[in-house]
């Protein structure tokens, strides 16, 4: 371990952990360093991050990430087509949709199983879990890493019973929109679409269970009419400020401003795209435009201003979104890095308070929110 009495405790509000672990098949339980080697040896090549990867368990406990809100991902495309660049495959019906995604909910229970994860769903589990990770920062290496359930995209909740079904499964958050068309309401790259009726229905019975509405990948349109059905708590889990970084994206001065009216929070994201304007995927180079992590602290600075306080943001790094150091600031190797923010946020002006603020304690208020 590396000078985990010096690190801060972390919540990362958006990583796709059994999309690494199940798609791109990679042992999550070995070291970035140790899953990177393996594929490189390989010659694996089917995904652009192949050799580069940047998230793994052992890394976030080096980092004292000890709670992460984890993503199920599983799409439903009446072609089969992959759904954008990131070549997500759409499953040829909503069932199908829910059964891939029970194959990762497999993978957190065996992650589970194996010591190595453990669901958080209730307030003293959260409690619990808080106090085990901060008591002893010194002997991580056997700590579980928490995860609360979330859903990136609703299609394979195959209707509203599933819904239920899900939720005693232990979800606690839903996006219900991610690239292009979806069942339940038009994502990135579609907008000028919105909701569908299904979506509207899924929102209104959203509002009887104890659960959060991920914001991230609505469109425009989308985003504010399901502000206006959908009732409880709200956030937007990897998203930055489009008035830095220009794009559909990312969010508008407006729509930030509704997301701290409910009182929820935007998590930053450090994807090249979303911190640097006109980043070319594929063909930039981080280091060469010198995109630092730094760059993020623009976006917080702008969101704390328009709140008056630093209780609106945290991170959501999403690190591990089908993309590795190719598209990742270049002072980041690993996940664990994300500990470098402490010294960052300290020289922009942040204190004590609003760095615990942004490490941990406005995720621990919103998550608090959504359990028993």
């Amino acid at each position: 371990m590396k000078e985990t009495s010096k690190v801060p405790f972390i919540v990362d509000g958006h990583l796709d952990l059994a999309t690494n672990a199940m798609t791109m098949n990679r042992d999550l339980t070995c070291t970035v360093a140790e899953i990177r080697e393996r594929e490189r040896r390989l010659g694996w090549d089917d995904y652009q991050d192949r050799g580069q990867g940047t998230v793994a368990l052992p890394d976030l406990r080096e980092g004292n990430i000890g709670l992460v809100i984890a993503t199920i991902i599983s799409r439903y495309s009446e072609t089969g087509s992959p759904l954008h660049t990131m070549a997500l495959k759409g499953w040829h019906s909503p069932r199908q949709a829910y059964a891939h995604a029970q194959g990762q909910l497999a993978w957190y229970r065996e992650m589970e199983a194996a010591g190595e994860m453990v669901a958080i769903t209730t307030k003293k589990g959260l409690a619990d879990h808080i106090a085990l990770w901060t008591e002893n920062t010194n002997d991580n290496a056997n700590k579980p890493i928490g995860y609360v359930l979330a859903l990136e995209g609703a299609d394979s909740i195959v209707n509203l019973d599933y819904l239920h079904t899900y939720h005693e499964l232990g979800l606690r958050s839903i996006g219900i929109s991610h690239f292009g068309p979806g069942r339940y309401a038009a994502g990135t790259h579609s907008d000028g679409s919105g909701l569908t009726p299904l979506g509207k229905d899924l929102l209104k019975e959203m509002n009887q269970l104890p659960l959060q509405l991920d914001l991230t990948h609505l469109t425009d349109t989308g985003f504010f009419e399901a502000l206006d059905i959908f009732q409880g708590p709200v956030v937007a889990s990897h998203q930055n400020c489009r008035s830095i970084i220009p794009g559909e994206r990312q969010f508008s001065d407006d729509q930030i401003r509704c997301i701290i009216e409910r009182k929820g929070i935007v998590g930053g994201a450090l994807d090249t795209w979303m911190l640097y304007p006109n980043f070319k995927l594929g063909r930039d180079d981080p280091k060469e435009r010198d995109i630092r992590m730094e760059l993020l602290v623009d976006h917080f600075d702008h969101i704390c201003l328009m709140a008056g306080n630093s209780e609106h943001i945290g991170f959501g790094s999403d690190l591990d979104g089908l993309f590795g150091l190719e598209q990742t600031p270049h002072d980041i190797d690993t996940i664990a890095d994300l500990r470098k923010f402490d010294a960052i946020l300290e020289k922009r002006g942040y204190n004590d308070k609003d760095r615990a603020n942004i490490f941990y304690g406005n995720w621990m208020r919103m998550l608090n929110k959504i359990m028993s």
